[in-house]
């Protein structure tokens, strides 16, 4: 596999489109809504949008970004863009992290000094999904994340990482998961922070089971337009997603509000200039549209686990109390080695983001007691 350094640079006429595209919203006329009840508030939108076309400073960002060691290599035929930073003491644990949507590699930011300095620390790899951010758009199908999950073996091993760790949350989850069932002997440990709809209903269902079932049976038909949208016509969605980013804007917003624990102002939880330079990353890339695919990819091939099956490597999982509905102790240990579940006194669905410190001192534990 070859590797070769990556820098990001972006063409100035890119940003002078993007500035201009800004100032030409066309804004339409909405319900007056506190609570966002009617999805993303006009008022808190456009005062992002123009802080993005007069104040945001893509350049110190990317030249942020760019201090992290990046790379590119091509994995079947689909060039993987990904940040790998080595234990500062040496050869350390092999770690691999991975994302998922609206997010991208820059969630992880605040987890690598954590991870990656100190005893016992960690070989970070955290590479962008396909169709995300600067890895390659595929044109054609089969990157579901079982697909993903395939590529990370090989993309790992050809790092020179026979055997190696798994962490992830939202797509990322699905994706480690998936991992661990396919490649078990590959997998030293699988620490998640989300994991959804693919276990069974077991006839003896305890009640935190059944509990768990209602609730997230009721989290999607309140909050599941956007993925029931997803993962129908996605290419129908992308056409205004990518040529207005305010529209994009607006689309990724909302679910950094709705699903963190912001007490409802999305920038109690986030830096403003973190959360447009995720938003950035998705425009600047003219990925708006391919990062949609996965999910139709993953309802024609979805990650399940069958009645009776248990999934071998040993879990950590970290339950954050503003989650998207997580699954209880007693389901993830009827199908995994289930090792650590911390109920976490803050933070949602963005952990690394939201919670860097809590999130990475449970990773550590985790591979602490696994080896």
């Amino acid at each position: 596999m070859r590797v070769t350094p990556f820098t990001i640079a972006v063409p100035d006429d890119a940003l002078t489109d993007l500035r201009e595209r800004l100032a030409r919203t066309r804004w339409p006329d909405e319900i007056n809504d506190e609570d966002w009840a009617w999805g993303t508030r006009g008022d808190v939108l456009r005062e992002l949008v123009a802080y993005w076309r007069d104040g945001f400073d893509w350049r110190a960002q990317e030249a942020a970004l760019n201090r992290l060691p990046q790379f590119r290599a091509e994995v079947d035929g689909i060039g993987i863009h990904f940040v790998h930073v080595r234990a500062k003491g040496g050869a350390g644990r092999p770690l691999l992290v991975s994302h998922g949507w609206p997010g991208s590699f820059i969630e992880m930011r605040g987890l690598i000094p954590l991870l990656t300095e100190g005893p016992d620390a960690f070989d970070l790899v955290i590479p962008s999904l396909p169709g995300y951010g600067f890895s390659d758009r595929p044109t054609r199908p089969g990157f579901s994340p079982g697909g993903i999950a395939a590529l990370w073996v090989k993309l790992m091993q050809g790092l020179g990482y026979a055997r190696f760790g798994i962490q992830g949350g939202d797509w990322g989850a699905m994706i480690s998961a998936s991992l661990a069932q396919q490649h078990p002997d590959a997998v030293t440990g699988v620490h998640l922070n989300f994991l959804s709809g693919m276990f069974p209903r077991a006839e003896d269902a305890t009640a935190s089971e059944l509990a768990y079932f209602a609730a997230r049976s009721a989290w999607v038909d309140a909050e599941g337009g956007y993925s029931h949208i997803q993962g129908t016509k996605p290419q129908t969605l992308a056409f205004a997603l990518s040529d207005s980013p305010a529209g994009l804007a607006a689309w990724i917003l909302e679910k950094f509000r709705r699903w963190s624990d912001c007490g409802g102002d999305p920038f109690r939880a986030f830096d403003r200039d973190d959360l447009l330079t995720n938003i950035a990353i998705y425009w600047l890339t003219g990925t708006a549209s391919s990062s949609l695919r996965i999910y139709k990819e993953s309802r024609q091939a979805p990650f399940t686990v069958q009645p009776g099956e248990r999934i071998r490597p040993p879990l950590g999982f970290a339950a954050f109390p503003k989650e998207i509905p997580h699954p209880p102790r007693a389901l993830l240990a009827r199908h995994f080695d289930l090792r650590r579940y911390t109920e976490m006194p803050r933070g949602g669905h963005f952990a690394a983001m939201e919670q860097p410190d809590l999130l990475a001192a449970d990773i550590r534990a985790l591979f602490d007691a696994v080896g």
